[in-house]
């Protein structure tokens, strides 16, 4: 069975996901940042390291079939697939103060539904419904968006525009049952003037476990270990 709904641009959503669902994420629009907190469900205190991450698995970036470890080294889910080749981990989510030097202050009051909020915001909002709120938030993973060093001495990291159009796409197979909180709040080094973050359509269904020749498992030996890890836990 497939499940799924949109979050608007701008938004803020969680969802339950459990072990051996697919979680596809499509961008509804050019542009599209998803900002990604991920939890054990079981034990949220056990969330998504992005050093370990990136560390064990020798990138600088998010991409497939890469594992997405926890804090105690177990896998919560493994990339399956994506139409891009690279998706942001280092920058971290917006905070209101990136969306106000952008793009002006804002309220509900002012300005209702169309109230301008920060990925910071609205992953807090999600947080709190699941009894979580700012101890709990953790670097984050920015799917379809992309940043480089810049032609700089300090190898400043730069936005790369145009990265993400209407239709990509990235597949997260979950490893354990989790708690996924986004937000599609803009990237806070976007430097597009205006307001129109994209939406992303989120779908879920259920897909068979990784195998022994699984390409997340066969990716590196961190990365099956990680996988041996909750395997092992869970029997």
């Amino acid at each position: 069975m497939t499940r799924g709904f949109e979050i608007p641009g701008g938004a803020a959503d969680s969802l339950r996901l459990r072990r051996h669902r697919a979680l596809t994420l499509t961008c509804l629009g050019d542009g599209a940042n998803v900002s990604m907190l991920i939890y054990a469900a079981d034990n949220p205190l056990d969330r998504l390291n992005i050093p370990d991450t990136l560390k064990a698995q020798m990138s600088a970036r998010i991409a497939a079939p890469m594992v997405l470890m926890s804090d105690m080294g177990r896998a919560l889910a493994s990339v399956t697939g994506s139409s891009l080749d690279w998706h942001d981990a280092i920058t971290g989510h917006s905070l209101e103060v990136h969306i106000e030097q952008r793009h002006g202050a804002s309220s509900y009051a002012a300005h209702g539904n169309g109230w301008r909020r920060s990925a910071r915001a609205g992953l807090l909002d999600e947080l709190w419904k699941h009894g979580l709120g700012a101890r709990d938030l953790h670097a984050s993973i920015n799917w379809f968006t992309k940043v480089a060093p810049a032609a700089d001495a300090r190898g400043t990291l730069a936005f790369v525009p145009g990265h993400a159009v209407a239709g990509d796409w990235v597949t997260l197979r979950a490893e354990q049952d989790l708690l996924v909180v986004l937000s599609t709040s803009p990237h806070p080094l976007d430097p597009a003037e205006g307001w129109r973050p994209a939406g992303v359509s989120v779908r879920a269904q259920e897909v068979a476990a990784p195998g022994g020749d699984d390409a997340s498992r066969t990716f590196r030996a961190e990365s099956a270990r990680a996988l041996a890890v909750t395997e092992g836990s869970l029997l």
